[in-house]
């Protein structure tokens, strides 16, 4: 009797430890609403780019005629505050470290608007460049229309909601890298224990 169990205990360990390739991998699918996020903040990013653009011509325009450098010196704020925008969308820790209002959607659509405000004044339409004027227009009325959906939807919690959704998809993915390393560490084991048993 204590020969058949050896048996059957030997046969049932074989079982449980014979190496069973684990090609399946889990994946991760991305959530639509933050690609959505993702895609709007490029977007609001690109405009706040031009407008920084668009600022700096005026600026350079005001330097170089002479006509008015309280104008250039102007344009200057909108630059700088222009970039602190763009530095905002890419969401880098550092920067949200030090401005947590920018972490709010309702803060940083009151610098969008701030910053599209300051690129419609003093718009200068005695110009010859027409050209600087229209592309003011458009770049302020596009980050003046970013900055307006993201105050609207700071009101409305959205930042919120998108924030509880990137925690979630950050400890679903490092679930899954722990368990793709259990099962990896799992793997050696019983290759171990086959090594040793023979």
């Amino acid at each position: 009797m204590s020969i058949n169990d050896g048996v059957d205990g030997e046969s049932s360990l074989r079982r449980r430890t014979s190496p069973v390739p684990s090609t399946t991998r889990l994946r991760v699918r991305p959530d639509p609403f933050l690609i959505c996020c993702r895609c709007f903040s490029v977007l609001t990013a690109l405009t706040a780019i031009l407008c920084i653009v668009v600022n700096v011509f005026s600026a350079i325009q005001s330097f170089t005629d002479g006509s008015d450098v309280f104008d250039g010196i102007f344009r200057c704020y909108a630059v700088v505050i222009g970039m602190i925008v763009v530095v905002a969308e890419t969401e880098w820790g550092f920067v949200m470290k030090f401005w947590k209002i920018l972490d709010y959607w309702a803060g940083r659509g009151m610098l969008q608007i701030f910053v599209a405000v300051m690129t419609r004044a003093f718009p200068n339409e005695s110009s010859t460049k027409k050209g600087l004027v229209i592309l003011q227009n458009i770049a302020s009325y596009m980050l003046l229309a970013c900055g307006g959906i993201y105050f609207i939807s700071g009101i409305l919690c959205i930042g919120f909601l998108k924030r509880a959704r990137q925690e979630t998809v950050i400890s679903r993915e490092q679930a899954v890298k722990d368990l793709e390393d259990l099962e990896r560490r799992r793997e050696e084991l019983e290759q171990l224990l086959i090594e040793e048993r023979d």
